[in-house]
């Protein structure tokens, strides 16, 4: 009896399978998770819970179609909205830019002359 490994053209295949496989889901879960966006909803729900803890809000806003922006370096999908809420007996409205992608708040400003 010998001890010579013989060449198994089916479990090769299989290895070469199951690696092209693994590429494979590997890459088209990195495809979907930067092509999919946050509903605007949930990204308004954040912003609005993020207020809260300072007090209460009056109303808010999003637009439901993203816009592109140039963000840093690169251009990215974002939801514009707002809040309003009182602050010294005075309302205050803020508006804000949310990546669609992470839901961070890219900018906020408050309006002037409300």
């Amino acid at each position: 009896m010998s001890n010579t490994r013989h060449f198994s053209p089916l479990k090769t295949g299989f290895m070469i399978g199951a690696g092209i496989g693994l590429a494979a889901g590997i890459a088209s879960t990195l495809w979907v998770k930067q092509h999919t966006t946050k509903s605007p909803n949930q990204i308004l729900e954040e912003i609005k819970r993020s207020f809260l803890a300072e007090g209460p809000i009056e109303g808010s806003w999003i637009e439901h179609e993203a816009i592109f922006i140039d963000h840093i370096v690169r251009e990215t999908k974002a939801y514009s909205g707002g809040i309003v809420r009182f602050e010294d007996d005075e309302l205050v409205v803020y508006e804000f830019l949310a990546d669609a992608h992470s839901g961070t708040i890219l900018s906020i400003s408050q309006l002037e002359g409300i």
